[in-house]
């Protein structure tokens, strides 16, 4: 009878190692694998998710093929996940699936910001990036925000990201004004952000620019005004940077706080948030005694140093108009 029940035990003992074995074995294959993701997929885990949430948003993404071999296989492993949202390509194991969150890496976002915006349009331009959170907060000075492409990830901050921003901009203004030039007409690292956000909404040509803040500069010396459209433009758009239709003499001849033509000197505050080309230009400006500019109709400009140079190219523009209007 002992004999009999020392059989049966072992041979109990022998099934369950084996069946333990087996579902190891089993369970690391299901972990190793390629999964059952048929396309790339897109899985955003929520901060504060443990493991078993994690595992059913992967497993109702389709990305692993059960729940419970991913949680034993990650825990062997004593991985810690991150959240944030990550892309994972067609077929990925499980294990490589832990590992991409345990990396941190996830989708990177591109948000540009073009040079020239005003604050209200680079705020707009965040606003509408739907994969930040938050909101802006306190809208930064005119003109202290730096344009680049800035990579992100989804729910980073607004306000946080308009803050590096601003850093990033005072950042490259005290590195220019320590490298500036000899001699200039500015005195302080705002008049020349000042400045550089003139040039930047006066031309999209970045050889051109040096030339056009020459212009300006050499204006400065001579105490003649500016004259520059935008800033007029600036101050009638309550800040937008843009009208809806062309500039009257009514407007050239209406005081307010950025208006060239009816001010001495550079105006209130910058008119736009200018990159580092510009800034670079007012700094670095070409070598020029040109006192006038216009457009050429290439997207370039005519430069002149007399006034009647400048009237013969303001003329040449008109006519090149109203070609174009004819057409």
């Amino acid at each position: 009878m002992r004999t009999a029940l020392l059989r049966l035990f072992l041979l109990v003992s022998v099934l369950v190692v084996a069946a333990i074995t087996w579902g190891a074995l089993e369970g690391h294959r299901r972990f190793t694998a390629p999964g059952p993701l048929a396309e790339p997929a897109t899985v955003v885990i929520p901060k504060g998710a443990g493991l078993e949430t994690i595992a059913r948003r992967l497993h109702g993404a389709g990305v692993i093929p059960d729940i419970y071999s991913f949680q034993v296989g990650t825990r062997i492993r004593a991985a810690t996940m991150r959240a944030g949202e990550y892309a994972f390509p067609a077929r990925i194991s499980p294990e490589a699936a832990m590992r991409q969150m345990a990396e941190g890496r996830t989708v990177v976002h591109k948000l540009t910001i073009p040079e020239g915006l005003t604050v209200k349009q680079v705020a707009a331009l965040v606003y509408s990036a739907d994969f930040l959170a938050g909101e802006v907060g306190k809208m930064p000075a005119e003109g202290w925000l730096l344009p680049e492409t800035w990579h992100l990830s989804r729910d980073d901050d607004r306000a946080e990201l308009m803050g590096r921003m601003e850093k990033s901009m005072r950042q490259a203004l005290e590195q220019a004004w320590a490298a500036r030039a000899q001699n200039l007409p500015i005195k302080t690292p705002n008049e020349a952000l000042i400045l550089a956000s003139v040039v930047e909404r006066e031309t999209a040509l970045k050889a051109e620019r040096p030339k056009v803040a020459a212009v300006f500069l050499n204006r400065l010396r001579l105490g003649m005004r500016l004259q520059s459209d935008p800033t007029v433009i600036y101050g009638l758009s309550d800040g937008l940077g843009v009208l809806e239709r062309p500039l009257s003499r009514a407007d050239l001849e209406k005081p307010h706080r950025w208006n060239t033509y009816a001010m001495d000197g550079l105006p209130a505050t910058p008119i736009a948030n200018p990159g580092k080309a510009s800034l670079d230009a007012v700094l670095h400006p070409a070598e020029t005694d040109a006192l006038y500019f216009v457009a050429d109709g290439t997207g370039g400009h005519a430069f002149a140093r007399t006034l009647d140079e400048h009237n013969r190219n303001v003329a040449q523009w008109r006519k090149i108009e109203q070609a174009r209007k004819g057409k």
